[in-house]
């Protein structure tokens, strides 16, 4: 008797393999590659310009790419569009939105248009007015809306029919600062509904704590596993600060570590949060008057920082 396994399932809930689109003369996205798995959030970095939102577009098949390939949920854009429109949740950068409808109309609709019957696409709008903090405006047009307050109405609207894939292209813009620590909770949320998400936003400092990945892109390509690697450099970057910088900097060359001198003390690489808490503990035993330890800022904004000077 012959035994056979069964071939292991692809949890790829995005796949984009050698994408490129021209414009004329201008190529905006060149052999783009990335991958974005289900339960996990993704974020697409690049200046402006790079082609973030070109291959944003791509993926919600309002794009045609000129090669490569791409796949939601195992469907290609190009061939099954309604598959592909039924897996994915699209929250552009800025919403078009019917004034004179209200946003309770504005999700009933758009639930509708993805032939939910209107009962049940008015409930899920009234409880996704609730998740993004605009149940108060469930009867308002949308007109009377701020920026920011379009943007959670457009989150909302992503998510009217429960894609398994969700494209968020620049969603901190326009959020007062609650907002935004409220938007990168529903994120990570989402990842642990099952919902792949890719978000593209210049919030870097915010992204640290929202993303379970990052895709750098640069002058329409995307970067790989160079990019990945500086981002797990900068992880292990610590800044340690002292009541005596120069006592500090005495202690870290006695012990034979390498670090580089700042104005407060030093910034040093540790591999993980045990070896943290150690170095931490033997500073305080040389004496040390230790009063900041911790990361040395951003991992993902010092790469796009080191990027950005690479280019130079």
């Amino acid at each position: 008797m012959t035994l056979t396994q069964d071939a292991p399932v692809r949890t790829d809930a995005i796949t984009v393999e050698g994408v490129s689109r021209s414009f004329g003369s201008v190529k905006a996205v060149e052999d783009a590659t990335l991958t974005v798995p289900r339960g996990h959030v993704t974020a697409l970095i690049g200046p402006n310009g790079c082609g973030k939102t070109t291959l944003m577009l791509m993926l919600s098949g309002l794009l045609r790419p000129d090669a490569g390939e791409i796949a939601i949920a195992g469907h290609d854009p190009r061939t099954d569009a309604a598959a592909v429109r039924a897996e994915i949740g699209w929250m552009p950068d800025q919403l078009g939105s019917w004034d004179n409808l209200t946003c309770l109309q504005t999700l009933t609709l758009m639930g509708e248009a993805y032939r939910i019957p209107r009962a049940t696409a008015r409930a899920r709008g009234m409880a996704l007015l609730h998740r993004v903090h605009l149940e108060e405006f469930a009867d308002r047009p949308a007109r009377v809306l701020s920026r920011g307050q379009k943007q959670r109405l457009s989150l909302a609207r992503a998510l009217v029919h429960d894609p398994a894939v969700l494209l968020l292209d620049e969603p901190a813009n326009g959020l007062d600062p609650r907002s935004r620590v409220e938007l990168r909770d529903l994120v990570r949320e989402f990842a642990a509904e099952g919902r792949a998400v890719l978000v593209s936003s210049h919030v870097l400092a915010e992204l640290d704590e929202m993303v379970d990945d990052a895709v750098f892109m640069s002058k329409g390509r995307t970067m790989g596993e160079h990019a990945a690697a500086m981002v797990a450099d900068a992880r292990l970057k610590y800044r340690v600060d002292a009541l005596d910088p120069a006592a500090l900097q005495e202690a870290l060359s006695r012990g034979g570590v390498e670090f580089e001198p700042t104005a407060t003390g030093a910034i040093t690489r540790i591999a993980d949060e045990a070896n943290a808490a150690q170095a931490l503990a033997w500073l305080i035993r040389q004496g040390v008057q230790v009063h900041r330890f911790g990361p040395a800022g951003s991992a993902l904004e010092q790469t796009y920082m080191a990027m950005n000077e690479e280019r130079r």
